[in-house]
């Protein structure tokens, strides 16, 4: 017999056998951790619903939690459970700032189809109002990759292409990680995003370069540890509903 077979099994044996009789020497409560103890919330009826933990922007009537450009009340259209852009209104802002947090919400671009590439449906959704979620009628549309539907605008590729047709209702659901500074503006840790729309996963913990530029590669500026989220007016009637944010 190879003497080194011999040595190398005989080896396996003791480190088993020792393996055994720690456990039996140790309880099963050894591992077990009691403190801390998770909070109790209540989850959502659906898995579009809100948690009984999460700040809800958007039940489908009220608009209180959002200010328009001049900082006044949102000027889009108000009807049928959701708000929609109207077109040369400007941007929407959240009144409540976020850094790591988990997001819904729930777009549908026009039925009428008008346009193509860039110009159909656009619209976008800024965590932190800097880094840009595309939304966009991705429907048989063909644009550059990196602008399309789940797309992180001019960064980051969705991993498929799920978009339902034009007048559909579609969902995003994002857990976004908000980048970290050091004192002198240098990035300590760069943001991260997962997103899944409608049911699919098209980022997977994915890191993003900067915040969204759409002339020149994106970069980052020191800013704080919560921002607002944004809501872009791009010309198109895109609507949007049931958005409820949970910090992280």
């Amino acid at each position: 017999m190879n003497s080194k077979i011999f040595f190398t099994g005989a080896a396996a044996l003791l480190c088993v056998a020792g393996a055994m009789a720690q456990e039996k020497k140790d309880p099963p409560s050894l591992t077990e951790v009691w403190k801390p103890e998770p909070r109790v919330i209540t989850p959502g009826a659906s898995a579009s619903s809100a948690p009984s933990d999460a700040i809800v922007l958007f039940d489908g009537k009220s608009t209180d939690a959002w200010v328009g450009t001049d900082g006044g009340p949102i000027k889009w259209d108000i009807a049928d459970g959701a708000m929609t852009v109207k077109g040369g209104s400007g941007e929407i802002t959240s009144k409540e700032k976020f850094g790591d947090c988990q997001l819904h919400i729930e777009w549908r671009t026009p039925a009428e189809v008008k346009g193509d590439g860039q110009g159909r449906g656009n619209s976008g959704i800024f965590l932190m109002g800097k880094y840009e979620l595309q939304v966009l009628d991705s429907y048989n549309n063909r644009t550059y990759s990196n602008g399309q539907a789940g797309s992180i605008y001019k960064q980051l590729i969705p991993l498929v292409n799920a978009s339902r047709k034009p007048g559909e209702w579609q969902t995003y659901d994002v857990i976004f990680t908000a980048p970290r500074f050091n004192e002198d503006g240098t990035v300590k840790m760069a943001a991260r995003i997962t997103v899944i729309h409608n049911g699919v996963l098209v980022q997977n913990n994915a890191t993003l370069i900067g915040s969204t530029q759409y002339i020149g590669i994106a970069s980052y500026e020191k800013h704080s540890d919560s921002e607002p989220i944004k809501l872009q007016d791009h010309g198109n009637p895109v609507s949007y509903r049931n958005i409820w944010v949970r910090k992280l």
